[in-house]
């Protein structure tokens, strides 16, 4: 599938891994709506990206903010090719305290909410918008690529540490949800892939401090330091290009294994 003329809705497109696949899309000729909480910084990258782009104020976990923002896409550009869903956060706690606590339920799962049970919520309404396209102009020919849908796991997912349950079993989940979902979606010619990426160079990652970025960065094997958010979002567009990629985990992590 070709970017250009087509049209993405970017989950957490205001910052970090999501900003940087943005600015990619839109310096390709994509159209984008941005979906973000954070409306200042998503309402001046549109300004900056121009006709391209279009900003809605999005909470993932509420099916009528995603709608709303399927529908701008739908009302915008005329319909969306495929979604990249960035939003999400990370939940430090561990199981026990110092002095044998329980961790905190409400905080659990709110880490997966947001991370696993967001991440389904976009992927079922944005291939719905997808089908119901191909189903009313005609176009659902065998093997034409419609659309496609990339999902933002972590390593977390296979490498949790102490303190990540809430994290990396959310992202556990959303590996897990990738090849169901691109099974049932073939029949609509939608793709689903997702990236997980190893320690990168984002907002999230600044706010810890600099002796414990210095560690994860020595622990990268090669290239060692943190990866650019440029270099996710060249995956991204790489996926996007390449019709045989389908169902499938890709870490994008330097060859980091945490422990």
């Amino acid at each position: 599938m070709q970017i250009k003329e087509n049209s993405f809705l970017v989950t957490g497109g205001a910052s970090g891994l999501g900003e940087s696949v943005v600015r990619a899309i839109v310096a390709q000729g994509g159209n984008v709506v941005i979906a973000d909480l954070n409306e200042s910084a998503g309402q001046a990258l549109v300004d900056e990206l121009g006709d391209n782009a279009r900003f809605v104020r999005c909470d993932v976990t509420s099916g009528d903010e995603v709608q709303a923002a399927v529908d701008m896409a739908e009302k915008a550009f005329g319909g969306l090719q495929g979604s990249i869903n960035c939003a999400g956060i990370a939940v430090v706690q561990k199981l026990l305290d110092r002095d044998n606590n329980p961790a905190d339920l409400e905080s659990f799962s709110r880490g997966v909410n947001i991370n696993l049970v967001g991440s389904f919520n976009v992927a079922r309404l944005v291939a719905a918008s997808i089908a119901k396209r191909v189903a009313h102009d005609g176009s659902d020919e065998k093997n034409i690529d419609q659309g496609v849908i990339i999902n933002t796991a972590s390593i977390a997912a296979f490498d949790g540490q102490v303190g990540q349950a809430s994290y990396a079993s959310s992202k556990a989940g959303v590996v897990g949800l990738t090849l169901p979902l691109a099974r049932e979606l073939a029949r609509h010619g939608i793709r689903v892939m997702t990236i997980a990426p190893g320690v990168f160079a984002t907002p999230m990652m600044q706010s810890i401090p600099e002796k414990a970025r210095e560690q994860l960065e020595a622990g990268v094997p090669y290239p060692k330091r943190l990866g650019n958010p440029n270099e996710f979002a060249k995956l991204v567009t790489h996926i996007i290009d390449n019709a045989y990629l389908n169902g499938e985990v890709i870490r994008l992590d330097g060859a980091i294994r945490m422990v």
